[in-house]
């Protein structure tokens, strides 16, 4: 339900996982198991990579901003207040806890990226056992609405379950990172998490902006491919030399557009995981406790504030706060 900024693309992410295709290389074989491994290990590198990225983010979308912004002007000359960029933030949280700081609440979303891809590997097995014909005939096919309806309901059952299998780690890894705001260590061990949340909380504190993300990710998947088939069918003529080029480019390039639509879902989501939790950044002044993703979305709608965090570079001190900081 990646990121919408401009340096996750999709996802929420972003929480979206990258998805590889099962392709026969000609000159190696590997078993399932094998392909299976490998996939998972290069998930976890990935997840390790990007983290950092996530990590700012998350702390940028619950509003803690720990450095003055700077002015500066635009590009029709006329003056602002900038806050600082990724890697301004990035060093800010190093100088505070050493470069581990950066990979705060790694360990859940490794644990989290290994549970989804081995639920999209056997659903993926799963749908080619089941319809071996309908691969057969998938050139027949073409670019049908039908087909188009019948894979996106498939994908989005997918990522349903992977996303509710997952989504308490998901909590868990948010809780942890956000306590960089308050400098608590309230959150610390995988298993040490999972029974304070228990104890505190109950089963539906593992749960907490599920809904959101649910929503966020279906709406994503069914405005990425609906567009995708009618452009690719309506808009992209057949007699072009780089038809199928353009084609295999379109889905992508909706993919960006859209993960900008879905990315409030998203923020309403991290928002209500870490909200009235016990920790500084899901407290006032940072949020009111709200009382659903109703109000959370409301609650950033008024504020003019639900695209918080959507971008890294060039983010513009909100005008209330400026004209606050300028009296």
């Amino acid at each position: 339900m990646e990121t919408p900024e401009s340096w996750s693309g999709e996802e929420r992410g972003g929480e979206r996982s990258a998805r590889l295709e099962r392709d026969e290389v000609p000159g190696v074989s590997l078993n399932p198991v094998d392909m299976d491994t490998a996939i998972v290990l290069l998930g976890a590198g990935v997840t390790a990579i990007t983290h950092p990225i996530l990590y700012v983010k998350l702390l940028i979308q619950v509003g803690h901003e720990p450095l003055a912004p700077t002015a500066g002007t635009t590009m029709f000359g006329r003056n602002v207040l900038y806050l600082p960029g990724f890697f301004s933030y990035a060093r800010h949280i190093v100088g505070v806890d050493g470069k581990r700081g950066l990979f705060r609440g790694l360990s859940p979303r490794i644990l989290s990226s290994a549970i989804t891809t081995l639920v999209r590997s056997k659903a993926k097995k799963s749908a080619q056992t089941e319809d071996p014909e309908r691969l057969c005939h998938s050139e027949g096919l073409g670019t049908s609405l039908r087909k188009v309806v019948r894979e996106t309901s498939h994908e989005m059952l997918v990522q349903c379950v992977s996303r509710i299998a997952t989504h308490p780690l998901h909590v868990i890894s948010a809780r942890c990172m956000v306590q960089f705001v308050g400098r608590e260590v309230k959150y610390r061990g995988l298993f040490s998490c999972i029974l304070k949340i228990f104890q505190e909380e109950g089963i539906c504190g593992f749960f907490v902006g599920l809904v959101p993300h649910v929503l966020g990710e279906a709406i994503f998947l069914w405005c990425c491919n609906l567009l995708a088939h009618f452009i690719n069918t309506y808009t992209v003529d057949d007699s072009l030399s780089q038809a199928p080029a353009v084609r295999s480019y379109t889905k992508f390039v909706m993919g960006i557009a859209v993960s900008v639509l879905t990315y409030p879902f998203m923020l309403v989501a991290d928002l209500m995981a870490v909200n009235n939790c016990g920790l500084a950044a899901g407290l006032p002044p940072y949020a009111p406790i709200f009382r659903s993703w109703v109000h959370c979305w409301g609650h950033l709608s008024t504020q003019g504030q639900l695209f918080r965090g959507s971008t890294f570079f060039f983010r513009r001190v909100p005008m209330a706060t400026a004209a606050v900081t300028a009296e």
